[in-house]
């Protein structure tokens, strides 16, 4: 098979593709020829070893990736033949091997995927989509909610405008950029562009805020905070921006969202996820393809924030 590996963590050019032995799966498991497989902004940090998430550091030469998608060709002992040539969709876990033309998972995390989705589109789901339906539920989004969104054109905003809409709430989105923000009104927000002069006027203009959706932190992160009524609530799941804000505000609740909250229940929000997807509730917007080789350009285009919705890589038979 082929797979992106990296020997050494650092920048994006320690991502290499290479030739490797044919994955055999273990009983109860299954292969996917992969067709699609998702990259993280997560992805970027463990590489250059700046942050391993919930997990631990990968042992190293590493296959990144955890999110994959293509067609069932192999399986191991007491798997049922009817999942051979099954498409399928599945997120990998913490140890990665995502990057590669072909991925071994367990069969219970293996999803049939919808009928309607392409294989980019059920890898945004199954990964970004998962995210998306905890964060919208454990926040307690309702039609009164005005809602604000960071990073509101890349995969997880695209996916968090559309759940507001859905909600009937008000929706801003924060972006970057006149292309970033045409996509923010395609979904029917009211989009900012904090790289403008007077953002942080428009900013004003739009609040105050009864919820911020951030995953980005600084700046951005800390003045929507500052513009929650009293009794507001801000949900985090990350700090792209690495500058972690202060919020110590008692009367503007943090809501912590990534790790066990979302882990006791991930089946439940992968399911969600991929029948949003299927039923336009929520669909995830994947703009940002490159080939399995491009693996460390698609890396660089998401830390010089040149990506739009959720980046895949497109795995050639």
């Amino acid at each position: 098979m082929h797979a992106i590996r990296h020997h050494a963590f650092g920048p994006a050019d320690v991502l290499g593709l290479e030739l490797l032995v044919d994955l055999t799966p273990q009983p109860g498991q299954l292969r996917i020829a992969v067709e699609a497989a998702g990259v993280h902004v997560l992805d970027t940090a463990i590489r250059a070893g700046r942050s391993f998430g919930m997990g631990q550091a990968p042992e190293l030469p590493a296959i990144p990736g955890r999110e994959v998608a293509g067609t069932v060709d192999l399986i191991g002992d007491g798997v049922e033949r009817s999942w051979l040539g099954r498409r399928v969709v599945a997120h990998l876990g913490l140890g990665g091997g995502g990057y590669a033309s072909q991925a071994v998972v367990a069969v219970e995390r293996a999803y049939s995927i919808p009928d309607g989705l392409d294989a980019a589109t059920a890898v945004a789901a199954i990964g970004t989509g998962r995210t998306a339906s905890a964060i919208l539920e454990l926040s307690g989004l309702t039609s009164a909610d005005t809602a604000a969104v960071t990073s509101a054109a890349g995969g997880l905003g695209a996916l968090l405008l559309q759940g507001i809409r859905a909600a009937g709430g008000t929706a801003v989105g924060v972006s970057g950029g006149g292309e970033k923000a045409a996509i923010v009104t395609s979904y029917g927000a009211t989009a900012i562009d904090h790289r403008a002069a007077d953002w942080a006027d428009q900013i004003d203009e739009h609040g105050p805020y009864t919820l911020v959706f951030d995953g980005v932190g600084g700046v951005v992160g800390e003045a929507l905070y500052r513009r929650l009524a009293p009794g507001g609530r801000l949900v985090r799941y990350g700090w792209f921006s690495d500058e972690p804000p202060t919020y110590d505000d008692p009367q503007r609740r943090v809501i912590d969202v990534l790790g066990p909250p979302i882990l006791s229940r991930i089946a439940e929000f992968e399911q969600d996820a991929l029948a949003a997807a299927a039923s336009g509730v929520r669909v995830p917007l994947v703009s940002s393809h490159f080939d399995l080789a491009d693996a460390a350009e698609a890396h660089r285009a998401i830390e010089q924030r040149r990506t739009v919705g959720k980046v895949v890589l497109a795995v050639s038979r």
